[in-house]
């Protein structure tokens, strides 16, 4: 038995406490599992803790393959996304899948939302949501049986858009995968398909904001863009039902997650129409594989951040048939095949 890592099973059938070469490197196991996918029980899983650099604790759930040995470092993989959704959703998903592959996998929960710190609720921040990729990177970087070398990163959603701005600023990522991608700064900046760029119609979005931060601060408490009610109407955008189907039927329905109650502050929109997070992508060293929907509402975010990046190192695959919300559940429609593939041929 490796001495830094101490495996034992005194609380159920395959689950793993795990102790590293840090005081917070414990995996403990998840209480009150409330994962909305079907769960795999050939891959054991955990929850862990890690604090970023703004001090904010992040809380995560940490997969390992059957074959995990402490004492052989392999590739690990961390995982978040989509925007307003919770580790029990897609990323745990994917990260259960990956971590069936042979790759250890961490998807958490982002400062502000689900079981993770940060004194304010419901917030996004380009910069901190960025932070928390890399401090996932710390802990992995230091978990007996991963390879420090040997990291990459999933971002899904809205936190593909971050996963880029992680991978343009920190070199201890070696692979990323963004899958059914956004671009959170452009679409708040700029309007669904860019509907809305101009400086006068940003104008009015910010007054509109501001007026909403005012009332916030007389009330005490933020506002919240609630994303769906009960029902839609008729003429809701299909990408809309989408959603819908997704977040608020027992398909994903997470109660932490923020599409499926009550959204968003709306003031957080600001900070990210103020925050361009590709500004930087095509100074990423290391490979990058964009997977898309062909049938997506959001293709154009991934055919843009495509562009941007360094030829030499970046691909674009295309899902046939699939729209947005297919990449976050349909076992048919995920390429992991292709994830697989590439972070093998990247994290060596």
């Amino acid at each position: 038995m490796n001495k830094i890592l101490r495996l034992i099973c005194p609380v159920m059938p395959g689950f793993m406490s795990v102790q590293g070469a840090t005081p917070n490197q414990t995996m403990t196991p998840i209480k009150n599992d409330t994962r909305v996918f079907t769960v795999n029980p050939d891959v054991r899983v955990g929850e862990v803790r890690f604090t970023n650099r703004f001090g904010i604790e992040l809380v995560g759930h940490l997969y390992l393959p059957t074959d995990f040995d402490a004492g052989k470092p392999r590739a690990a993989v961390v995982l978040s996304g989509p925007f307003g959704a919770v580790k029990e959703q897609v990323s745990g998903l994917y990260a259960q899948e990956l971590a069936r592959r042979g790759f250890v996998a961490l998807a958490f929960d982002p400062s502000f939302t689900g079981e993770s710190g940060g004194a304010a609720r419901f917030v996004a921040s380009a910069d901190i949501n960025t932070e928390d990729f890399s401090a996932a990177v710390d802990f992995l970087s230091l978990l007996p049986g991963v390879d420090p070398e040997r990291i990459g990163i999933v971002g899904i959603c809205g936190w593909g858009g971050f996963a880029l701005n992680a991978a343009a600023i920190d070199t201890r990522i070696k692979a990323t995968v963004t899958s059914t991608m956004y671009d959170m700064h452009r679409v708040s900046a700029n309007g669904y398909n860019d509907a809305e760029d101009s400086a006068a119609a940003r104008q009015q979005k910010k007054e509109t904001l501001n007026a909403i931060r005012t009332a916030d601060a007389r009330r005490g408490s933020p506002e919240r863009e609630v994303p769906f009610g009960t029902t839609l109407p008729a003429d809701a955008p299909q990408f809309v039902k989408d959603y819908f189907d997704y977040y608020k039927t027992p398909r994903g329905f997470h109660p932490r997650s923020l599409n499926s109650t009550g959204g968003w502050t709306k003031t957080s929109v600001l900070s990210l129409i103020n925050t361009p997070i590709l500004a930087y992508a095509g100074e990423i060293r290391t490979p990058v594989l964009l997977v898309h929907g062909e049938k997506a509402h959001s293709r154009y975010f991934s055919e843009t951040a495509y562009s941007l990046l360094p030829p030499s190192h970046r691909e674009l695959h295309i899902v046939p048939g699939a729209n947005h919300t297919d990449l976050y559940y349909r076992m048919d429609k995920i390429p992991f095949d292709k994830i697989e593939s590439f972070l093998r041929e990247n994290l060596r």
